[in-house]
């Protein structure tokens, strides 16, 4: 589904995508790209959406090489760190605006009921609390049945209810056989819906594998004393490879 071979990305001085090699395979299958502010993840979703250009290396999506291209995102949802909408729209307005922009069939009324957003449909955004205004934002991620799903920070501002549902919907998606790619900072999330994780620091990948790896070569019992057992060491007591598992590194 996804290929990277070695991406480069620097604004100005800073570095923050140094020689990432990444391969995501096809269909039902949920990664985790995990790392501290600043490891390079969302700058990694971007290069993948083309909103970021990478200095050097590659991006294959579903075999296709994306440099230069478009077309492909026809078959990407996505839901940014930050979504930013004309605040003056009603959330029904909203919704209406997306169907009118992306030529495919919706399906936003289950979702609607899912997020419990039925009674806020006229109401105008900037009335809107934070994480009502996430809900809004799920629904339009999910909208389209798209067979790759990238969520960056999906879990922000939601209350436990949402959480619950949310969890439910990616799993469902994930038996419909889609490929998900999510980052969050919050690991009891990623260990109950993720099977494999990439994990990034300095802009390189420190880690690829399922949870169970990790926290076998990191002799933790949870994927957070694992993740913190990672950032304890130093980069130069890192392995000079990525700890990667073998059925990801073919």
């Amino acid at each position: 589904m996804i290929k990277i071979q070695n991406l480069h990305k620097a604004f100005g001085k800073n570095t923050v995508l140094n020689g990432i090699d990444l391969h995501i395979k096809e269909g039902g299958r949920i990664t985790a790209v995990l790392g501290p502010n600043g490891s390079g993840k969302t700058t990694l979703i971007k290069s993948i959406l083309g909103m970021v250009i990478p200095d050097a290396g590659s991006i294959h999506v579903q075999g296709q090489a994306i440099a230069g291209q478009w077309q492909y995102r026809a078959a990407i949802d996505y839901l940014p760190q930050i979504a930013q909408f004309p605040e003056n729209l009603t959330v029904r307005e909203l919704i209406t605006m997306i169907k009118d922009i992306r030529q495919a069939v919706p399906r936003d009324e289950k979702l609607i009921e899912r997020f419990g957003l039925e009674s806020y449909l006229d109401e105008r955004l900037v009335n809107l609390s934070g994480g009502t205004k996430q809900k809004v934002n799920l629904t339009l991620a999910f909208m389209y049945d798209s067979p790759l799903v990238i969520l960056d920070e999906p879990t922000s501002g939601l209350d436990p209810v949402a959480m619950v549902r949310l969890r439910a919907l990616i799993r469902q998606e994930k038996q419909a056989g889609k490929t998900i790619m999510i980052t969050t900072h919050i690991m009891s999330f990623v260990e109950e819906i993720a099977d494999d994780i990439v994990f990034l620091l300095d802009g390189k990948i420190y880690f690829q594998g399922a949870i169970q790896t990790l926290k076998e070569q990191q002799q933790e019992t949870n994927l957070e004393r694992a993740i913190a057992s990672i950032l304890d060491q130093t980069p130069s007591s890192l392995p000079t490879q990525v700890l990667a598992s073998q059925n990801h590194s073919e």
